[in-house]
């Protein structure tokens, strides 16, 4: 498969898990300077990646939620949440990511996630 066609497919899962308007505000404040970098996560995230048949959306959501946990990205933690819902997860289920998380990642770092998520959730509600 050649760069372009990577660049497709991921777009195309880049909206189905994200949403329309996320990735069009992403493109839209694309600058010169960012230009590559949003290739280059559509190309290599979205379109190597997420397309790949060994994990189902849902538990790609999973991992992504705890990594993003774990690693305190809390900037793109309600961006995935919102993409965990519409990869079919439940409040419930992402309760439960952040509860196992904390458990390997530490309580600070889950406490801060489950603010972000309940923002973000009370904001879908």
């Amino acid at each position: 498969m050649n760069d372009e066609q990577r660049h497709a497919d991921g777009m195309k899962v880049r909206r189905e898990v994200l949403g329309d308007a996320h990735v069009d505000r992403a493109i839209a404040n694309t600058t010169e300077f960012t230009a590559d970098f949003q290739h280059f996560i559509t190309r290599y995230a979205w379109g190597e990646i997420w397309t790949r048949e060994g994990l189902d959306r849902k538990t790609r959501s999973c991992l992504t939620l705890a990594l993003l946990t774990a690693l305190r990205a809390e900037g793109e933690l309600p961006m995935h949440v919102r993409a965990a819902r519409r990869n079919g997860l439940t409040p419930d289920e992402i309760k439960e990511v952040f509860l196992h998380t904390a458990v390997y990642a530490g309580v600070p770092a889950a406490n801060a996630a489950f603010a972000i998520a309940q923002k973000v959730l009370a904001e879908e509600a």
